[in-house]
């Protein structure tokens, strides 16, 4: 609701502070139209003429703010110890939310962690598991694995996220660094179709094993399957018969 001088006070918001808004900052996935990006769906509240960017956060420019600068010198400095150049592993360092991401480039995404885990200034001893993401729009890079770390000897928690397209979904599997992870990264083959190479059993956790598809990548058809009740077929909801 307006105030009395007709001024909507939502516009004095940072956008930055908003879920999902970034203006013009950021990289740029897709452009979502409506309020849940279904179409013809007789909606006749306005929402279906919403037209919204969605941007991924871009990368943040140094200094990061408080414990962050720190935790990235360190970890530079231990791959440069190590023979390999940071700018080749870390894709791009993103703060956003007050929060710590590092993109990494999958082929060094074990490296990375390992040094994570055992660099003493770093002890990122703890992975709470890997989540799977999936934007069609991010041509080359539609799949994305996403690790959060958290350090109990510094009290520190910070993020790796690494993506690979969707015609080669191959991420190296972090068991060997994380043994936690294991499950986790069934789970995410499961539901997104990211191949862990290395993984001890990736096999399916939740679906059959002979499904096809994955149910949590966004091209995933929504309608279900159709089902057998008491001798009668009810198909799938969106082959079901419109009242609209």
């Amino acid at each position: 609701m307006s105030e009395g001088n007709g001024v909507n006070p939502d516009q004095e918001l940072n956008a930055q502070n908003l879920p999902g808004q970034r203006g013009d900052h950021g990289e740029e996935v897709r452009v979502q139209r409506g309020m849940f990006g279904a179409a013809d769906t007789g909606d006749t509240s306005g929402f279906g003429g919403l037209v919204r960017s969605v941007r991924l956060p871009g990368e943040a420019t140094r200094p990061y703010g408080g414990w962050f600068d720190e935790v990235a010198d360190e970890l530079e400095g231990a791959l440069e110890e190590q023979g390999l150049v940071p700018e080749n592993a870390i894709v791009k360092t993103v703060v956003d939310r007050d929060e710590l991401t590092f993109h990494i480039d999958r082929e060094h995404l074990v490296r990375v962690a390992q040094t994570l885990r055992d660099d003493p200034a770093l002890r990122f001893e703890l992975c709470t598991g890997v989540s799977g993401v999936h934007y069609p729009g991010d041509r080359g890079r539609e799949l994305h694995a996403v690790y959060h770390l958290r350090s109990i000897t510094h009290n520190r928690l910070v993020r790796l996220e690494v993506a690979a397209p969707d015609a080669d979904p191959h991420v190296p599997s972090l068991v060997a660094v994380y043994p936690t992870n294991d499950w986790h990264e069934r789970e995410t083959y499961d539901f997104f179709g990211i191949v862990f190479d290395g993984h001890p059993a990736l096999t399916r956790i939740m679906m059959p094993d002979d499904w096809q598809g994955f149910p949590q990548r966004k091209d995933y058809p929504l309608g279900g399957i159709a089902v057998e009740y008491k001798g009668a077929q009810i198909p799938a909801p969106d082959q079901r018969r419109s009242y609209s």
